[in-house]
C-alpha cells in the first residue's frame, strides 16, 4: 500500500493565502484509491484538527514538528491506542530557549510573547486561526533577530536537550523528537496491518528534511529553501510549482 506524509504550510497549503483548492483533484485521487494522506506539520493539534475538518481528512496526523501523533479511535487496532507523544512539555521548551538565548546573548521573540493579533499579522492568519496557533503544547516558534547567532544558539539548545529547526516563517525550538521519527512510527503501524508500505513524503522547508530523507519517495515542493533541500536530497522529485499546485501535480504523478 502507499501512504502519503505531507507538510501543510507552503506544501499542501499556499504559503501566503493558505489556499488548498488547487490540490482538490489529487486529494480526490487519494480518496478514490484509499491511500492514507497524513499531515506532518509544525502546527498545533488545535490548528491541525481545523484543517482536517475542512479537508475531510480522517487519517492520523503529526503535530508540532513530530512532537506527537494522533489518530481516530479504532483507526488502528485497539492495542495501538490513539496517540503517541514524544515531545517535551511546552514550558520546558520555552524556558530552555530563553536560557540558551541569554547564554549566547542573542535576541529572540517567541510565540508565547506575541499576542493573537501579532501572530495573525506575522502568519497572515485570521484571528481565530492565530488563536489556535498559540495553543502550543511542545514546540516554540520564534523570530531570531540576530541571524548570525544561529549556530551558537543551536549548540546552546543542544546542551539543554533541545533542537533548533527552521520552518517557512519561523525558527522552532523543541525536544529531540522530529518529523522523521513520527513518520517511521506510523509507517510501522501500517505495516503491522499486513501489507508492505511504500511511503511518499512532501515538504518545502528545512524542518521537513529528516522526513524526506526516510520516505521511499521524497518530493520537494518548490520554495525559497528548495535548493538547500535538493543538495541534501539528490534523488528527490522537485515539484513543478510551489504550494498546492505543485503538490497536486506530484500526487497525480506518483499515485
Amino acid at each position: 500500500m502507499q501512504v502519503v506524509f505531507t507538510d501543510l504550510d507552503g506544501t499542501l497549503l499556499d504559503h501566503a493565502s493558505y489556499d488548498w483548492e488547487p490540490a482538490r483533484v489529487a486529494i480526490e485521487r487519494l480518496r478514490q484509491r484509499g491511500i492514507p494522506w497524513i499531515f506532518v506539520t509544525s502546527k498545533t493539534r488545535a490548528e491541525t484538527e481545523h484543517w482536517r475538518r475542512l479537508l475531510a481528512n480522517e487519517h492520523p496526523y503529526v503535530v508540532e514538528n513530530g512532537a506527537a501523533a494522533y489518530w481516530p479511535v479504532g483507526y488502528f487496532p485497539r492495542e495501538f491506542g490513539s496517540a503517541l507523544i514524544w515531545g517535551l512539555p511546552y514550558a520546558e521548551v520555552v524556558s530552555g530557549l530563553a536560557a540558551a538565548a541569554r547564554e549566547v546573548g542573542c535576541r529572540i521573540r517567541g510565540f508565547h510573547q506575541m499576542g493573537v493579533e501579532e501572530v495573525a499579522a506575522a502568519c497572515g492568519l485570521p484571528a481565530e486561526l492565530a488563536s489556535l496557533a498559540k495553543q502550543r503544547e511542545f514546540d516554540e516558534p520564534f523570530e531570531l533577530v540576530d541571524r548570525a547567532a544561529e549556530a551558537e544558539l543551536e549548540a546552546a539548545l543542544a546542551r539543554r536537550r533541545l533542537r533548533l529547526s527552521r520552518g517557512g516563517r519561523f525558527y522552532h525550538a523543541s525536544g529531540r523528537a522530529d518529523k522523521a521519527g513520527a513518520v517511521l512510527a506510523l509507517k510501522g503501524f501500517y505495516e503491522q496491518l499486513g501489507e508492505p508500505v511504500r511511503t511518499i513524503g512532501l515538504g518545502d522547508a528545512w524542518n521537513d528534511l529528516q522526513m524526506l530523507q526516510i520516505v521511499d519517495q521524497p518530493v520537494i515542493i518548490r520554495s525559497a529553501q528548495s535548493a538547500q533541500l535538493a543538495a541534501r536530497l539528490p534523488h528527490a522529485r522537485l515539484s513543478p510549482a510551489p504550494g498546492p499546485v505543485g503538490w497536486n501535480a506530484a500526487i497525480l504523478a506518483l499515485t
